[in-house]
Parts: structure tokens; sequence; C-alpha cells
């Protein structure tokens, strides 16, 4: 038995029935050509054959006295996999709208913390002929990043390869670097080391807030505005969905000399505005958004978290799309540049003060009573470049889902694939009204960018 390493366990302990704190990924595929009515039925059937699961598929969370309190990973010996798989089919006419409709309802439901943290439901009924995936994992068990690649490496680049395996199969990998935390005897040794990278972080924060203070592309904790995104939610979500050609984003990067992740964060800013505008409710001072930022080192193929955080200023405040695009990636240089040199506990501990809302969702008087951190996520999380394909049927698109806080409403997520920038935004139902008008907000605001920047 083997305790959960530090960023695994962060996302367990804040989860609750409002906030359920797992990932997803919505997948639309064109069948092969001459597949019949079946042929969906027979991947699930398939599926359900699966004897060799992979570890990380295999564990579950479990804490107990023994434990002295602390999460750790036990293994499952006897998984059901008709519970973790699911075949569904959708109510005609079969539009995109059913499909999003059911998934904003399965990504809204808690995962059962007595078996393994995941499900996947193989769902059929689109009016086109498509059918659609939709995968749901714990983030304790595995960050964006990771679940991209496992996704990635399950599916085949050869449209005539039929022996692609489930995600949830073991499968050939390189070597695994340690990411478990050890035993109950290990603890000494990990607490001395923490204390150690703790002390030497001190001056870096002291420096940081010294900079906050001067420089007001440096963005600190509690210096967002109060906002209609800044409630208590449900665990009731609506998922929003819709993809953009990755030449036009880099386009305006070129021009605008700012990185691609700058110009869709802009993009993101100005929908924000336009939607915060239209219900009256636009702050005076910008909007902040945390960022996550990945610390996994290329061909790195562990699963569990590697990731910190960041928080950039948005220019929700400014007019002109040229200015927001500006101070956007003036905010996210000061920020990169805050965490270089620092060692990943060094960073997960400097982003323990921007992730705050996590522990203060637990004290609902508290949260109140002070400004938030920051006022929604937006993640962008590198896909596959070329066109994959599951057993013969063509991956069309996918679709990130991630995870709404109690005082944060609303996530974007963004994942590039085969030339597309794919938008993922997930929200509270309850909270957030039309979250679907985010959309075409959102092509307003990549269109006003070529106009200002002349692409």
């Amino acid at each position: 038995m083997a305790l959960m390493p530090l960023p695994d366990a962060m996302f367990l302990v804040p989860e609750s029935r409002e906030q359920p704190m797992h990932v997803g990924s919505l997948q639309l595929f064109t069948p092969p050509e001459g597949s019949g009515p079946d042929y969906l039925t027979q991947l699930y059937v398939d599926s359900l054959r699966s004897t060799d699961i992979a570890r990380e598929f295999r564990r579950r969370p479990h804490r107990s006295l023994t434990t002295l309190g602390q999460w750790t990973w036990v293994d499952d010996d006897d998984i059901d996999l008709e519970h973790h798989i699911r075949h569904s089919a959708l109510p005609p006419p079969g539009r995109i709208r059913e499909l999003l409709a059911l998934v904003s309802r399965l990504h809204g439901t808690l995962l059962d913390r007595h078996r393994p943290l995941w499900e996947a439901h193989l769902i059929e009924g689109l009016a086109d002929g498509r059918f659609a995936v939709y995968t749901k994992l714990h983030h304790a068990l595995m960050d964006g990043v990771s679940g991209l690649r496992l996704l990635e490496r399950t599916l085949s680049e050869d449209p005539d390869s039929r022996d692609v395996r489930m995600p949830f199969e073991e499968r050939p990998r390189g070597p695994r670097s340690n990411s478990e935390g050890g035993g109950l005897l290990s603890l000494p040794l990990q607490a001395g080391q923490a204390a150690w990278d703790l002390a030497t972080l001190t001056p870096r924060v002291l420096k940081l807030a010294e900079q906050g203070l001067r420089e007001q592309a440096v963005v600190l904790p509690m210096q967002a505005p109060r906002s209609v995104l800044n409630v208590p939610i449900t665990g009731s979500r609506r998922f929003a969905a819709q993809a953009w050609p990755m030449d036009r984003i880099r386009a305006v990067g070129r021009a605008a000399d700012a990185t691609v992740n700058d110009v869709v964060l802009a993009m993101c800013a100005s929908a924000l505005r336009s939607y915060l505008l239209e219900l009256d409710a636009l702050p005076d001072a910008p909007l902040v958004a945390m960022t996550p930022v990945s610390l996994k080192e290329e061909g790195d193929e562990d699963s569990g978290n590697a990731v910190g955080t960041i928080l950039c200023n948005l220019g929700t405040d400014l007019a002109d799309p040229e200015e927001r695009l500006r101070a956007i990636h003036a905010s996210m240089q000061a920020a990169k540049a805050a965490l270089r040199g620092l060692n990943q506990l060094q960073v997960t501990a400097l982003s323990a003060a921007v992730m705050s809302p996590l522990a203060l969702g637990f004290a609902p008087s508290l949260q109140s009573a002070l400004p938030p951190p920051y006022n929604l996520v937006i993640s962008n999380v590198p896909g596959p470049k070329k066109p994959l394909y599951w057993n013969g049927a063509r991956l069309d698109g996918m679709y990130p889902l991630s995870i709404p806080t109690n005082g944060q409403a609303l996530n974007i997520t963004v994942t590039s694939y085969a030339g597309d920038m794919e938008f993922g935004l997930v929200g509270c139902r309850r909270s957030l009204p039309h979250l679907q008008r985010l959309l075409p907000a959102l092509e307003e605001g990549l269109a006003e960018l070529e106009k200002a920047f002349g692409v």
C-alpha cells in the first residue's frame, strides 16, 4: 500500500455533491465504411471481455486508522466492467443538442469511491450516423495532460487497424518514474525534504508579492473582482462545445507577437466581456483567470498529477481587443517567470494559495467575506496533431470537460486536435444562465482580433 502523492490527494479532499472533482472528454467518431448497425454494440461487447486492466484503472482511494488518516491507492481485484463501461442511445432526433444534454447530466454525477474512479460511455443514436464516447476520470487519478496522452496512445493513425485497445487496457509503456508517495515509513524523510523545499521557497514568494505591488502585469491571489461567476454552485452541469481552426488562431498570434495560448485567452476574455455586458454584470476591474500549467517532461508516461497554476489578467476592462491581448501576453509572461527554477513541490505549494477556493468551499461564510482568488479556470491542453482512428472509426473531434468549483462557476478547457482548437465549456446549470451564448461570443472575439491585427 503506497501513500497517495500530495498533488493527487488534493483533488479528493474538497470533493462534494456540489463539487465533483472529475474531468472528462467527449469524442465524436465516424464509423468505418461498410460497418453495420451493430458496430458500436460489438465494440461494447468486446470491451466487456477485457481481462488485462491497466494499473491506474484498477486502483481506488482508501484511508483509515492504519494509514494514519492519509489517502492511499489500493488495488481492486474484482472490477465490474459493466459498471464502468456503459452503452447508451440518444433520443430522437439525435442532434448534437441531445448529445450535449446527456453528457451534461453524466458529468454532474459523482464517481463511486468504492470502485476505481473512472467510467466510459459509448453513445449511439446521432442522426448523422456518428457515435460518441464520453470518458470520465477522477482528477486524483490523472491530470488533463496524462488523460490526453493516454487517449493518443490508445488510438491509431492507421484507419485500417482493428486491434486498438480500450483506454483502460494494459499497454506497453516506457520506463516509469516513481510518482507514488511510498509507504508510511518514508513519511519522516518526505517531511524533511518537503520542509527544506518550502523554506527555500519563502524568498521567492516575498519577491513575487513585491513584484505584484510594483508591476501591474503580476497578478496575486485575492486581486480578482467579485462577479456573477463567483457564486455557490450546485452539482448540476451544462456543457457547451465548439471547434475553431488552429490556422486562424496562429495567424493572430504571429501578427501580435503572442502565443497561441495568449490568443485563446483573449478569445475567452472577449466572450466573457460580451456575456457579462449582456447580463449588465461586467466588473470595472479586469477578470482574473487561473491557468494550469503542466510540469510533465516530454516522454513522461506516468499518470498522476504534475501541474502548477498561474494567474492571468484577462483585460476585460479594456474595450480595445488589441490592448486586451497585449495585457494578457504581459500577464502570462510575468506569471511564467515566477515559476522558473522551482521544483515540483515548490510549484505545488505556490499553487496551493491560488487554488484556495477548493478549501474555502468548506467555509461559505469565509468565502463570501473575501474577494475571489480568481474568477474562473481557463486551461489549454495540447492534443494529437494528426487524425486518429479507433478500430477504423475516424475521430472527428475531442472536447474536454473539466471542473467548476464552489465560488468559480465556469471552467473553460481547450484541446488541440488535427488542426483545430476544441473548446469545452462547463458551468453550473443554475448559476450561469444561457451558457451556450458564449460560443458565438468566442467567434466574435476571434474575428475582432483578426480585424485589429489585419489578419
